[in-house]
């Protein structure tokens, strides 16, 4: 897992890392589309112009599950990111929110390929001002956190700086 706040090198971390593992990489973006909106093309344009022509992009948005369940042996995937995920799932009930988290974590578990999952932090400011903003920071850092105790790697990146939290923290204990 690759975490850190807006801008500051996570997604450039993670293409870092893919790009080393001498695998072929499967970028897999959750993020919606929004082709009315010019700051989010910019952005998603930016990542493109990242990402070498080899490496093959599947938009997956929400059917995120699904398509860890495609990956074969002999590739990387590199999802980019959770916090979109989680946001198009925002409006799901309970019981779909929960069924949509444990398609999740069975496809992170069976995985033929390597995983390199992007998560935005978001519980470092203030508490959210409306129900939907608190259920998504409530969602992904729930979400987050049980990811994370499944991964062999967790790296904090902010500031353009990849830290290594496996050498330099200890898990915290889960809630009883």
């Amino acid at each position: 897992m690759i975490s850190g706040p807006a801008g500051g090198g996570k997604s450039r971390w993670a293409e870092h890392l893919a790009s080393g593992s001498g695998l072929a990489v499967v970028y897999l973006a959750t993020g919606p589309l929004l082709p009315a909106d010019e700051g989010w093309q910019r952005r998603l344009e930016r990542h493109r112009r990242r990402r070498p022509a080899e490496w093959q992009c599947r938009e997956v948005q929400g059917q995120l599950a699904q398509a860890l369940a495609d990956l074969e042996q002999g590739q990387i995937a590199l999802v980019d990111s959770l916090g979109t995920w989680v946001a198009a799932w925002l409006e799901a009930g309970p019981a779909a929110w929960s069924q949509a988290c444990s398609d999740l974590l069975q496809a992170l578990t069976t995985s033929a390929a390597p995983l390199l999952l992007v998560c935005e932090e978001v519980s470092w400011g203030v508490v959210p001002a409306t129900a939907a903003g608190g259920r998504f920071r409530d969602r992904l850092t729930s979400l987050q956190q049980a990811i994370s105790r499944r991964c062999d790697r967790s790296w904090l990146v902010l500031q353009g700086r990849a830290l290594d939290l496996h050498a330099l923290g200890l898990p915290v204990p889960a809630e009883p």
